[in-house]
Order: C-alpha cells, then structure tokens, then sequence
C-alpha cells in the first residue's frame, strides 16, 4: 500500500487552499446542492475538520458542521474531496476515518451526510430511515447516510436536518 500523506486539522490558513480544492473537485455546482443549505450561514467545527498535507500543499480535505436531526445533534459531513494526483489511493476513506475519529473525539455522537454509499459504507456509514428523517431541498433519500459515533447516538433519530 502506497504512504499516505499525514491528515491533521485544518487551519485557518488552510481556508483559501481547500476551497480551491473544493472549487476543483465539484465546481461551481457545489453551491446547488442540497447539503450546502445546511453549511449556509453555519460554521465549520474547528478541530474536527481535517486535511492531508504533501509537502506542506493542501491535497485532501473533509469538512464536519454543526446540524440537528429533529431535536438530536449531529455533525454533517462534507464537502470532502481529494487531489486529482492523490485519487484511488485511499486518501478519501482515510479522511473521512479521521475526520469521524477527530468528531467522536470532541464528543459528537452521529455523522449524516449526502454522498455514495457504496464508498461510504466502507467508512462505517449506513442508510437514514427516509420516513423518519427529511433532508432541505430536493435530496435522494437513498444517499443520505448516518454514522454512530457513540452507541444508541441514532436511537429514535426522526426529523428534519437543519443548522443548529
């Protein structure tokens, strides 16, 4: 297996780099989907949201933001993404572990998001109840996908999604 690049939280300065990342991995129809309602007017988690270095140059990054489902907390995952030159490496899964890890470190107990699942499912992710859990905007309920991070995190877990 190929050395992956060290993955630590992202800083401050970091921000210009992974939102040209970001830019890069999604475009500008990143700002259409339904998941950047939530991150709208809401605030990244500082220390839960990661990145990978190579040589000091921003070549991954995960972001973790506040949410509640219903009346629950829970962390929303993403945008993540990963430099064309690093992909099929197994950065992607590795961020995503560390940045749950960094998440159930602060003391967060459910990760939701909108993403693939036959990727995510590898990183521990499994399917919402869509008659129990309503996400803004036009979503495939069939791609929203929750983690427990702490055991019954996701016990009763009914409502929508919304900024905290």
């Amino acid at each position: 297996m190929e050395r992956l690049p060290p993955i630590d939280a992202e800083r401050p300065e970091d921000f210009d780099a992974v939102e040209a990342l970001i830019d890069a991995a999604f475009g500008p129809g990143r700002y259409a989907k339904s998941a950047e309602r939530l991150r709208e007017g809401n605030h990244q988690l500082a220390g839960v949201s990661v990145v990978a270095r190579e040589a000091g140059v921003v070549v991954g990054c995960a972001r973790m933001w506040p949410v509640k489902v219903g009346a629950s907390p829970a962390v929303l995952l993403g945008p993540f993404a990963v430099a064309d030159e690093m992909r099929n490496k197994g950065l992607g899964i590795a961020l995503v572990q560390a940045a749950c890890e960094a998440a159930a470190k602060a003391g967060h107990g459910l990760v939701i998001l909108v993403g693939d699942a036959p990727f995510f499912t590898r990183a521990g992710f499994a399917p919402v109840d869509p008659n129990a859990v309503s996400f803004p905007g036009p979503v495939d309920m069939r791609r929203v996908l929750m983690r427990e991070l702490k055991p019954g995190a996701a016990a009763g877990l009914k409502g929508a999604v919304t900024r905290p």
